[in-house]
Formats: structure tokens, C-alpha cells, sequence
């Protein structure tokens, strides 16, 4: 039904047919800002979902470190350099309708994502992704600047803004519990083919972690024992697990390992003697030995030959492992662990010692501690799960998209829903001076856009905020498995905690900025939260670099996200003051150049983090706030961007402060 076929007049129908309009002002624009967070967190959800499922997607495809940063930065590439197109569109041609478009859009590629299997298609479907999704917020910028009431923009965006971040909260949490959902326990949890990732690391591992325990002597007193370091008890535990491996397996996997191993290390014999001849014939050549030195350093760091296993070997092996699967009281560590097992391996161990642990479930307890135990050479068991999960949010988006075109409306004069004092108490809230949202925008502003420093120091500003925060959505719960070893329902709890408190941190900066403003003015009440949440922000990644718990770091990432978060509906209560029939396409245009910071945050993070350590990364984060907070400072909402409708040049808005 299209919007010219509504009744001018809004109001429910009594039950003899009257209007039951009247000077109160109905609640449609509540409607419209429920409907508006609900597509916000939907679009979080879809658009973080991969970030939790990142190692999953990156095992079961056989990619890299880089190309997963690829992957990830694909999305922010696309969604981008839409931002201003998508915004004019919605401009254009209404909310309603390019809203539900960009819903369906977005939806249908993230569910594509579950179906690909190279990683050119992923960077496709990604990519969609991002397309679609890069009209949700100029969209629902312009919405709100039509139905919402000019002293009230700030809470309203923060609303939709606390959305996002609900969405992109439950992301990682929704992910890791869907993905366990989807590998129940009466699946099958034998190893296949693929689940050798590396056969000859996982021998040379094995035999030589078994050599080094049977030629170690066992302490014959308690006295005897060396005093426990920090770390020493998981890297036990790890080590008894590998020996007891060894033990178990059957003699025909125990000889392919000892092949394996033992062809490796004369692989690497040769190597290193070829380096060492190479060294010399530079020498004698007369060559600086500094300059030799460093080039044999060079050659060292790059992998040598690869033994290659047989088919034979790769199946005495595989078939040894399954058989250890079977194991009743293979695992004897108990409870509390120092292995750091998922939450379904703790639950299985529970079971076990009651006795109630049936056949499948001693397969998945044992296929479970040996994925901890060996995580670089085993596959993990939920990798079958990834897939599914993004079946399941391509879906929701359907829903969602249906309930968008039910409930919208363009403007307040065309839905059925409000009566003529919501209408009136909309249009009658703007100051004086401050730019129509209502008529056809015509073309993007781009000469003004390009010509206001204020416009600028958003721009900028936008950059650096998404390059340091986009870390939490990507790479965080990278950091937590890498480094700290944390599991998935554990490390999904600890992805999400940031976000979750980046919830108060919008919901507190939309009524921040809507109380500064009467008090401090437009320009100084848009301004000082923006700029100081910033510094906040880099505050926490400085203090990060002295933690060494997980979760002394999720609580430093949590005052990142509340202090990013406290300043987004600043940004967006600035491109509805400044934008008027434009705000769409001046939202776009900010969020274009802020996430052209979040496409090559993921790509120069990892290099940071592959070449100088995690360290350095933080480091680079807190940059990144440190010139979005400077930036901040430069931004004025009294300058508007875009024509009055009368007037050849833009009319500043008053920044009188007013009662």
C-alpha cells in the first residue's frame, strides 16, 4: 500500500468509525524510534557476527591472518563508499522504502556468507554486506530529524545508536551459543582429513614432547618438586595430555608419528647445513660477516622444507586418533582444570565422574581436550556451526525488513497513525533559523561539504575513532584466544562485555549533549562531550598496556566502548543540525570517511600485531583517539552545510544558551 493512499488525518478509528483525534499528541514517533533500534540491532548483529566466528570461518576455509583482514576490512570498504549514495537515496526517495531495501540487501548476502567456500566469494559476499548496510544510519538519520523533535534529537539517536550497540553485544554471545547449538553431542566428533591442519607439526610435537617426559627423572619427594611459576600449571597440563596421547595411541600411529618426526628433523638437518655452506662460500668471497650474518638471520626466519606424509602415514595417523577419541577416562585433570576447556567440556567431565557420560559424549570430551591441547595442529569441532548461524541472521532479517514497511512512514503528515497535534508539536519544536528537514534535497552538497572545516574535523575525527574501536569488533577476541587461551563461551561473554557497557555510554551521551546544549550552547554542547569521550577512550588503551588478565583487559575495552559510545549521539545530533533536506547525505558523508578508518583499521592492526606485538597495537589505538579527540574540537553545529530553502547562503543557527 503506498504512503498517497493513507488517510491525510492520523488517529485510530473509534468503534463507530469517528476519529478519535484530539490535542493530544499521539506516540507514533515513539513507534518509529522502536522500530528504527530494532533495525540497529539487527544490523550489528549481522555486521559483528563474523568477527566472533572469524577463527571458524578462517580454519574451515584454510585462509591466513591476512586474508582474514581482508575479509573483515571488505565490509567497511563497500560500506564506505555508499554512505553518501545510499544517504541521497533515502533522501530522495524515502526512508521507508530504501530502508527496507537496505534491510533485505544486507540480510540476504550475510546469509550467503554460510554458503561460500573460497575466499573470493566471502570478499563478495562481504562486500554486499557492507553495501547494504551503508544507508541504515543516514537513513535513519533522516527519519529522525522528521519525527522527532528538535530538543529531543540527541536522545532519540542515542536510542538507535544503543541498538547497534545491543546488536553488536550480543554478537559474539548469540554466535558462540549458536554454534555449540548446532554441534549437539550426538553429532559425531571423530577427526576427519581436514582436521589434520598440520600433520607434521602435530607428529614432531608429540614424539618430542613424550621424549622430553620419559628422559626427565620423576621428583622423589614433595621437597624435591620445582616451586610452580605463574603459567606452569596450564603448560603441565597441556604437556600430560600430549604424553598421555602418545601413550594411547595404537603402535601403527605411534610409527607414523616416529616417520614423520624423524624425516622432518633431517629435512631440517639439510637445511640448516645448506644455510651454514652458504654462510661460509659468502665469507671466503670476502663478503662483510655483518652483512653475511644478517642474511643467514634473514634465511632462518623463513620456514624450510616440508616433509610430505604419505597416504598411508596420514591414515595410520588419523585412525590412531580416533581410536583415542573412545577412550573412557582418557582425561583424568578433573575440575577446576588448568587446561581452560570450553563450557560443554566441563559439563562432560561433570557427567563423567557421575557416571552418566554416554559413548558420544566420551568422544566430545576427549575431541574437545585435545583441541586445547593442540590447538595449532587440530581442528575444532564447532567449525561445523559457523555456517548455520549465518542461515539463521539472514533469515531474521526478513522479519525485520516486513516490520520496517509496517510501521513507517516518510514523514508525519503521510502515516495514518498520528494526529495533527504530534504533527504540529514536530514542525513547531525547531528554532528559528535551522533548516527544514521536509522538500526534495536535489544533489549532495558536496562544494559546501568540502568547504566547511567544521565538516572536516568530524571527518577526520570519525577516522580516528573507528580505526581504535573497530579493534573490539575484529581482533579482540583474536587477542583473548591468542593470547590469554581464554574458550569460546567464556571469550564470547568477554567480546560482548564491552559493548554491553557501551550501552549506558550511548543512552548517558544522548541526554549529556540534549542537557549541555540549553546550558552551554549548539557549538559547545555538540562539541565538549564529543571531544572528551575521545580522550577517554584513549585513556583505556594506555592503561591496557599494564594488564595481564583477561579480564582486567575486557574491563580497559569496556571503558573504550562506554567513552566511544558517549559521544555517537553528538555525531549524529551535529549532521541533523547542520544537514537540513540533506541530513542523510551529510550523515553518509562523515560516516563514509569514519569508516574508511574501520576498512583499514583490521588490515594495519594485524600488521601492527604480526610485526611489533600486541602491545604496539594498543598503542596505535590510543593514537587514533588521541587525533579523533583534537579533531573533535573543531566541530561547530551553529554553521549549517546545507541551503535554507529561501536563503543563498547558509544561516547560522543561534548558539545563545537558553533556558
Amino acid at each position: 500500500m503506498s504512503d498517497e493512499s493513507l488517510p491525510e488525518q492520523g488517529g485510530h478509528p473509534g468503534e463507530d468509525g469517528s476519529s478519535t483525534d484530539s490535542p493530544r499528541p499521539t506516540m507514533v514517533r515513539h513507534a518509529i524510534v522502536a522500530v528504527a533500534t530494532l533495525m540497529s540491532v539487527l544490523l550489528y548483529l549481522d555486521r559483528f557476527c563474523v568477527s566472533f566466528a572469524e577463527r571458524y570461518i578462517k580454519e574451515d576455509l584454510g585462509l591466513t591472518d591476512a586474508q582474514m583482514g581482508v575479509f573483515l576490512s571488505a565490509f567497511f570498504l563497500t560500506y564506505a563508499l555508499a554512505q553518501v549514495p545510499s544517504g541521497w537515496l533515502s533522501d530522495r526517495f524515502g526512508a521507508r522504502l530504501m530502508m527496507t531495501t537496505f534491510i533485505l540487501v544486507w540480510s540476504l548476502f550475510t546469509g550467503l556468507i554460510g554458503a561460500v567456500y573460497g575466499f573470493a566469494l566471502l570478499l563478495v559476499m562481504r562486500a554486499g554486506c557492507g553495501l547494504g548496510q551503508s544507508g541504515a544510519y543516514p537513513t535513519s538519520g533522516s527519519l529522525l530529524s522528521k519525527w522527532i523533535p528538535f530538543t529531543n534529537r540527541g536522545t532519540a539517536s542515542s536510542f538507535v545508536a544503543v541498538g547497534g550497540r545491543l546488536g553488536g553485544a550480543i554478537a559474539p554471545l548469540l554466535t558462540g551459543m549458536l554454534m555449540v547449538l548446532f554441534v549437539p553431542v550426538s553429532m559425531s566428533s571423530s577427526f576427519d582429513a581436514d582436521d589434520l591442519l598440520d600433520p607434521v607439526g602435530l607428529s614432531v610435537v608429540v614424539t618430542e614432547t613424550h621424549q622430553q617426559a620419559a628422559a626427565e627423572p620423576a621428583a622423589e619427594t614433595e621437597a624435591e618438586a620445582p616451586v610452580p611459576v605463574a603459567g606452569d600449571e596450564e603448560k603441565q597440563a597441556r604437556q600430560d595430555v600430549i604424553v598421555k596421547l602418545y601413550e594411547y595411541l595404537p603402535d601403527s600411529a605411534k610409527r607414523a608419528m616416529d616417520e614423520i618426526s624423524t624425516a622432518q628433523a633431517k629435512l631440517d638437518r639439510e637445511h640448516q647445513q645448506k644455510l651454514q655452506q652458504e654462510l661460509e662460500a659468502r665469507l671466503a668471497a670476502g663478503e662483510p660477516t655483518g652483512t653475511a650474518d644478517k642474511d643467514q638471520a634473514e634465511e632462518k626466519e623463513e620456514p624450510g622444507p616440508r616433509f610430505e606424509p604419505t597416504d598411508a602415514q596420514l591414515a595410520d595417523l588419523l585412525k590412531g586418533l580416533n581410536e583415542v577419541l573412545s577412550r573412557q577416562g582418557f582425561y583424568e585433570g578433573g575440575l577446576p582444570s588448568p587446561l581452560k576447556l570450553p563450557q560443554q567440556a566441563t559439563t562432560l567431565i561433570k557427567e563423567e565422574a557421575s557416571s552418566t557420560l554416554d559413548e558420544a559424549g566420551v568422544t566430545r570430551l576427549n575431541r574437545l581436550v585435545l583441541e586445547v591441547a593442540l590447538p595449532d595442529y587440530l581442528g575444532k569441532i564447532y567449525v561445523a556451526g559457523w555456517r548455520p548461524v549465518m542461515f539463521v541472521y539472514g533469515a531474521m532479517g526478513i522479519l525485520v525488513a516486513g516490520l520496517f514497511w509496517f510501521v513507517c512512514r516518510d514523514r508525519p503528515e503521510k502515516h495514518p497513525w498520528a494526529n495533527e497535534a504530534e504533527r504540529s508539536m514536530i514542525e513547531n519544536s525547531r528554532p528559528a533559523g535551522s533548516l527544514s528537514p521536509h522538500g526534495k534535497p536535489g544533489m549532495v552538497p558536496v562544494g559546501r561539504l568540502l568547504k566547511s572545516g567544521s565538516m572536516w574535523c568530524n571527518c577526520i575525527g570519525q577516522v580516528g575513532t573507528n580505526i581504535g574501536w573497530v579493534f573490539l569488533v575484529t581482533w579482540f577476541p583474536r587477542y583473548l584466544a591468542e593470547v590469554h587461551h581464554v574458550p569460546i563461551i567464556d571469550r564470547a561473554l568477554m567480546a560482548s562485555v564491552p559493548l554491553m557497557c557501551g550501552l549506558a555510554g550511548t543512552l548517558i551521551g544522548g541526554r549529556v549533549t540534549d542537557i549541555l546544549v540549553p546550558r552551554l550552547g549548539l557549538k559547545w554542547g555538540r562539541r565538549l562531550p564529543w571531544s572528551m569521550t575521545r580522550f577517554i577512550a584513549m585513556t583505556a588503551f594506555l592503561i591496557s598496556l599494564t594488564l595481564d588478565s583477561p579480564w582486567a583487559v575486557t574491563a580497559a575495552m569496556a571503558m573504550v566502548a562506554m567513552g566511544t559510545d558517549m559521544g555517537i549521539p553528538c555525531a549524529w545530533a551535529f549532521c541533523q543540525d547542520v544537514g537540513g533536506r540533506h541530513v542523510g547525505s551529510v550523515l553518509g558523508w562523515g560516516n563514509m570517511f569514519g569508516n574508511l578508518g574501520a576498512t583499514v583499521s583490521p588490515i594495519l592492526l594485524n600488521w601492527v600485531i604480526e610485526g611489533y606485538g600486541w602491545n604496539s597495537m594498543f598503542l596505535t589505538c590510543a593514537a587514533a583517539f588521541l587525533v579523533s579527540g583534537v579533531m573533535s574540537l573543531g566541530i561547530d553545529a551553529t554553521k549549517p552545510i546545507a541551503l535554507p530553502e529561501d536563503d543563498d547562503e547558509p544561516a547560522a543557527v543561534s548558539d545563545e544558551p537558553h533556558a
